[in-house]
């Protein structure tokens, strides 16, 4: 062997000479050790890969069986005498009543010779009467649906809670250890078989010389790599992480808690785990689109790997249908997840090798897309707007990602015509329906130069034929030019099968089967440079009051603009509107903004009866209205279910107070799902509002951002800037720590 190339079958006797000489001391019982270490590992590694699917088949099962026995009571509730219709004319339910069987679940549960042998019920009655339950027992099974009641807490729901909490877990895990985890596999498979026989003295002095060595490098590669401080890490986390991935690690309470904070996903997670919570692909929830064009449209898979974020079917058609038809509008109703659509088409296309995007909305909901970016992708985010948009256009050009603009800062952006784009999305697409304005004329520039283009708008279009072939025009002018009005005339699902290659909408009622009744949205939005000049004065006057005022105060405010747009969106479908504010000041602003559609105010001022009346004619008002209340006159004690969009103009103290306010539409008797908006300024006393709601220290995300920066580049942050202690001082007023916290951020002395 001397002389001779290392065996092909193996490179790891290239190991260093003392490792191989100090594996030779672990021949035996310490060599067993190690590959029982490797292969346990191993066994550890596949069991977290594979539990996503394995906790999803629990929770199918789980679902199952909450919706069977949902069904069962809900037979249990019916009296026999439902079958009536269903059995035929002269059938005597009541000689079955009469002998015990009270409800057709007791019918389901009897053969037609048990119902014979009742007095009165011959064979043939016996057999309608079982076959009638039969089949109104499927019905009913067919239509349970699992819906979470954090009042009830029952524990059948509390268990799939767990199971759909470690699901959620487990994705996670997976996303991010995946990699390392098969390249251990990988490693260490091939070095296990070839390191077996280090475990027997014997077994091993059977082996030809080199195959001896490959032994013992393979056993001394492998203890090399447990060794290795990153496999020891990894083996860490594998263990963290399998101990969260069991459902009964988490408390009902925490169960329940994390339902209330998030339960739009996760009842996105349980539509997509099966059973009977799986969502239908009905027409509706595919905008009514030929057959052909839908075949088309889902034969190509959705690349997820960059999203965060859990979709449910109707979101995964969506954004299938943007990037098969390249240019189109997607104007689902408001509250369905356009933005998440958007980013899903976007994470679609990074994963394939595109680099650049580009959103374009109005300046009130830019804030927002950054933060949504965050949320739901693994993807960069740039801010073009403000003074720095300039070195935020350039470094958007030179790393990739997806970069927010606004409207008006479209046209003063430089760089963007040799950008490339690959894809643009236009939100609030609507706002460019007059072709002939500067802003319309921008965007279509804009469209022209993009790989693809995607416009949103929650404004229906079928009664707007006009302004929507304008829309299309940008995206393909030949289609543009065949709409026709009498498709609007004759009813929506014929307008929307008559565009269906340019234009995808879906209502609530359409999708939303398995979601909670309660869709919950922070909006930010981003101050003006007048509402910044108010609020500046509001910090230096120390008048906390002010300042949580100040975005409404200054003309064109920033809340005030998106509050507005929310409200003409609820009127294009009708929906009443409530809005809450702590300040009577706010109530007067936004009165004179909306106008008529404001039906009332419910203040401190007005005595209990004349609340109830005004509620009374704001449910009992045909279509789209809108009541105003401050929070804590509205906001307990009056049922106001003819809302379906609830507006919460600022933060308040205690998150208490918001869901009480809420619950004033979201309740038994709402027939529509709820729309709650929060609105809130970015870089504002809001911020510190909601660190309070949520617990955290006083600028947390301001110093969160410094020490990022600082880690980055010590000399990008002063090393004087240090967080002031009395920010931590209870002895301070809440009140007071508050307003030192802003006059800090802005340097107000």
């Amino acid at each position: 062997m001397r002389g001779r190339a290392p065996p092909r079958e193996s490179n790891l006797c290239m190991t260093a000479p003392n490792a191989v000489d100090a594996a030779k001391a672990k021949i035996g019982a310490p060599a067993k050790a190690t590959l029982a270490n490797v292969r346990a590992f191993a066994d550890r590694v596949a069991a977290l890969l594979s539990a996503p699917e394995a906790l999803r088949e629990t929770a199918r099962r789980q679902t199952r069986a909450l919706a069977e026995r949902q069904a069962r009571d809900a037979l249990a509730d019916r009296p026999v005498s439902d079958l009536r219709n269903l059995a035929g004319k002269g059938v005597r339910l009541n000689a079955l009543a009469e002998a015990g069987y009270r409800t057709v679940a007791d019918i389901v549960a009897a053969s037609p010779f048990e119902l014979q042998a009742v007095p009165g019920i011959g064979p043939q009655t016996a057999q309608q009467v079982s076959s009638a339950a039969v089949r109104l027992a499927r019905q009913v099974h067919g239509e349970a649906r699992v819906r979470f009641d954090p009042d009830r807490q029952d524990p059948g729901q509390t268990e799939l809670l767990g199971t759909l909490a470690a699901t959620r877990r487990a994705d996670r895990a997976r996303a991010v250890l995946q990699k390392p985890l098969q390249q251990f596999t990988t490693q260490t498979t091939p070095l296990v078989e070839q390191a077996e026989p280090t475990t027997s003295r014997v077994a091993l002095f059977l082996r030809r010389r080199a195959k001896r060595q490959t032994a013992l490098a393979a056993l001394a590669q492998l203890d090399a790599i447990l060794a290795d401080p990153r496999v020891v890490s990894l083996q860490t986390a594998v263990q963290r992480e399998q101990r969260a991935l069991a459902p009964d690690a988490y408390s009902p309470a925490q169960l329940w808690q994390e339902y209330a904070n998030d339960a739009a996903s996760l009842n996105a997670l349980l539509s997509t785990v099966g059973g009977h919570g799986e969502e239908q692909e009905t027409e509706a929830a595919q905008g009514f689109i030929p057959e052909e064009l839908r075949q088309k449209i889902t034969a190509v898979p959705l690349d997820t790997s960059l999203l965060k974020t859990t979709l449910r079917g109707y979101q995964v058609f969506g954004a299938q249908y943007a990037i098969h038809q390249e240019r189109s509008i997607l104007g689902d109703e408001m509250g369905l997840g356009k933005t998440v659509q958007a980013l899903a088409m976007i994470g679609h296309m990074a994963a394939k090798g595109q680099t650049r995007f580009l959103v374009v909305c109005p300046a009130s909901v830019q804030v927002n897309w950054i933060n949504e970016i965050a949320k739901h992708t693994s993807l960069a985010a740039h801010s073009l707007h403000g003074a720095d948009r300039d070195s935020a256009v350039r470094r958007w050009l030179r790393t990739g990602g997806i970069a927010v603009t606004t409207f008006t800062t479209l046209g003063r952006l430089n760089g963007l015509a040799d950008a490339r784009v690959a894809l643009l999305v236009v939100d609030e697409a609507h706002y460019v329906k007059n072709p002939s304005s500067q802003r319309s004329q921008r965007v279509a520039a804009a469209v022209g130069r993009a790989q693809r283009a995607l416009f949103l708008t929650g404004t229906p279009m079928e009664n707007r034929v006009e302004e929507f072939r304008n829309l299309v025009g940008y995206l393909h002018p030949g289609i543009a030019r065949r709409i026709d009005a009498t498709d609007a005339v004759a009813g929506a699902r014929r307008f929307r099968r008559a565009v269906a290659p340019v234009y995808l909408r879906r209502n609530q009622e359409d999708v939303l089967t398995e979601l909670p009744d309660k869709i919950e949205v922070e909006d930010w939005v981003r101050l003006t440079a007048d509402d910044e000049a108010v609020y500046a004065a509001s910090v230096r006057s120390r008048n906390l009051m002010q300042m949580r005022q100040a975005a409404f105060r200054a003309p064109g405010a920033a809340k005030l603009e998106r509050l507005a747009e929310i409200v003409d969106e609820a009127r294009e479908d009708g929906y009443k509107v409530v809005v809450f504010s702590n300040f009577l000041d706010v109530l007067t602003t936004i009165e004179e903004k909306l106008g008529d559609s404001v039906i009332g105010r419910l203040t401190g001022s007005v005595s209990p009866p004349a609340r109830q009346h005004l509620v009374d004619d704001f449910t009992r008002h045909e279509g789209h209205a809108v009541l105003l209340s401050q929070i804590e006159a509205g906001g307990v004690g009056l049922n106001i279910q003819a809302a379906s969009v609830v507006i919460i103009a600022e933060p308040q103290w205690k998150p208490s107070t918001e869901e009480q306010a809420i619950a004033r539409a979201f309740r038994m008797g709402q027939i529509r799902k709820v729309q709650v908006h929060r609105l809130l300024a970015k870089g504002s006393v809001d911020e510190r509002m909601r660190e309070i709601q949520e617990q955290k220290s006083l600028l947390f995300a301001e110093f969160a951002r410094k020490s990022d920066a600082k880690d980055a580049d010590s000399r990008s942050v002063d090393a004087s800037e240090h967080r002031p202690a009395v920010l931590d001082d209870d002895a301070v007023p809440l009140k007071q720590r508050i307003v030192l916290a802003e006059q800090h951020r802005l340097g107000i002395t």
